[in-house]
């Protein structure tokens, strides 16, 4: 594999019961065995309360930090729009953006409080242009039979930005990571994912 001795930073966002530190894990896996060192580091107090969810995700040759620097963030995968939109300051300009299309509304949206932001797609799409891709994680998960593999779908889709990572590696990183009857499942959602980017 190529490497100049850059350090990748990958930002993962979302809500509590996403699976976005799942897919943080298979991030791990895979990098670690295509020879990166890897750091990371995750934020989850209330996520069983459908708190958000961070990752920084870090991989290089030799990493000295698991904590991205505010505004260095190479690729922001998320896996809400709010939880998206919440971290759009932390990517660099020429920075590019995954996001599910996936809507969690929360408490102080449900309580009237607030208004769920609109117009997510727009707002990265100015800053951002052609480096941003939508993917309806959940809509591919559902046809698969089961929407919880959406975060799958996500990694699928992100996969392709490392083309020297062979699809092998990512699917023995997620056979590893999961339960055996949730192996055909995933291995789907991996590759429509793949095919959604």
């Amino acid at each position: 594999m190529k490497d100049n001795g850059k350090v990748t930073n990958i930002f993962l966002s979302g809500v509590g019961g996403q699976g976005a530190i799942l897919a943080s894990n298979i991030l791990g896996e895979v990098f670690i065995k295509a020879g990166y060192d890897v750091k990371k580091a995750e934020v989850h107090g209330m996520a069983q309360r459908g708190g958000d969810v961070t990752t920084h995700f870090r991989f290089g040759k030799k990493v000295y930090s698991p904590l991205i620097k505010y505004g260095d963030v190479d690729y922001l995968l998320s896996f809400e729009l709010l939880e998206a939109i919440r971290y759009i300051n932390w990517v660099k300009p020429e920075g590019k953006i995954v996001i599910n299309k996936s809507e969690i509304f929360p408490p102080a949206v449900n309580l009237g409080q607030m208004e769920y932001p609109k117009g997510v797609e727009k707002t990265f799409k100015k800053y951002f242009k052609e480096n941003v891709w939508m993917v309806d994680g959940q809509g591919i998960a559902k046809k698969l039979g089961n929407a919880q593999a959406a975060n799958v779908v996500l990694v699928g889709a992100f996969s392709n930005f490392f083309p020297e990572v062979k699809d092998a590696q990512w699917i023995e990183a997620i056979k590893a990571l999961l339960a055996p009857k949730l192996h055909d499942l995933n291995v789907k959602a991996f590759h429509e994912g793949k095919k959604a980017l």
